[in-house]
């Protein structure tokens, strides 16, 4: 098939999924990374193994879950144990190789708010859900990637409050503060990739198909930087979609989102 038309969705969960490794332990999330990491398994990588926060390692779901405590989760997973083991003995040990994030505003080094905006913490302009596992797994995952729309509301040069740790205030910033995780390795919009320089900047490292560096920039909060080697992504396939949307998600309860 060419041509093939997709949404901004669909395209954000593809490239998130290709960054998966076969045989990664993923700390997976509901909604768009939990479709990027059941895409993976049915395509590149089918031994990832995806722990859910309510305690489900190696989760093979049998339909979409709807939530971390789907019991479709549960039914041929290798091991259920407590939240408190996932996070104590799995994640805060280094046995989680990613983690997928996702967020309000996303600063220019990589740091996450899910909490409000504004600057009055006590009086907000919005009030948002929080952190959940989110700061957990920011601070702990060996690597985490981050999903989300390129707008410029989204990615201001500085975080209104931070949830989740990038790099903090650039270079060492999670070194300083006692952080053992890579942070944030590649953040995928629906414009490329953005992956952190030599000094924790995030910078525009690859292009979809069809998108401009032009465009990234106009939807940046700050000067991004455009990586000299620039690159393009690998066009969205037939394969891919109808995974999507047949398999995984046939009634849209994400993708239509």
């Amino acid at each position: 098939m060419t041509n093939l038309t997709y949404s901004s969705t669909e395209l954000m969960i593809v490239n998130a999924a290709r960054l998966l490794r076969n045989g990664d332990v993923v700390f997976v999330g509901v909604g768009q990374p939990n479709l990027a990491c059941n895409l993976a398994k049915r395509t590149h990588a089918p031994d990832l193994v995806m722990i859910y926060e309510a305690g489900i390692i190696g989760a093979e779901p049998a339909r979409l879950p709807l939530s971390i405590g789907d019991p479709t989760l549960v039914s041929g997973s290798l091991s259920v144990v407590s939240m408190y083991d996932i996070f104590a003995n799995y994640l805060q040990r280094g046995n989680v190789d990613v983690g997928f994030l996702g967020g309000a505003q996303i600063d220019k080094y990589g740091n996450i708010n899910a909490t409000l905006i504004g600057t009055d913490y006590a009086h907000p302009k919005v009030r948002l859900p929080g952190s959940g596992g989110a700061q957990e797994i920011a601070a702990w995952a060996n690597r985490c990637y981050v999903i989300t729309p390129h707008q410029k509301r989204r990615f201001p040069e500085k975080c209104d409050f931070i949830t989740s740790a990038g790099y903090l205030d650039g270079k060492g910033g999670r070194e300083r503060a006692g952080l053992r995780g890579r942070g944030p390795v590649a953040v995928v919009t629906d414009i490329g990739l953005l992956e952190p320089d030599e000094t924790g900047e995030l910078a525009l490292t690859a292009l979809h198909p069809g998108k401009t560096a032009e465009e990234a920039i106009a939807n940046t909060g700050w000067a991004l930087k455009v990586a000299a080697n620039l690159r393009f992504t690998e066009p969205v396939t037939e394969k891919e979609l109808r995974i999507l949307r047949e398999e995984l998600d046939p009634t849209g309860i994400y993708l239509k989102s």
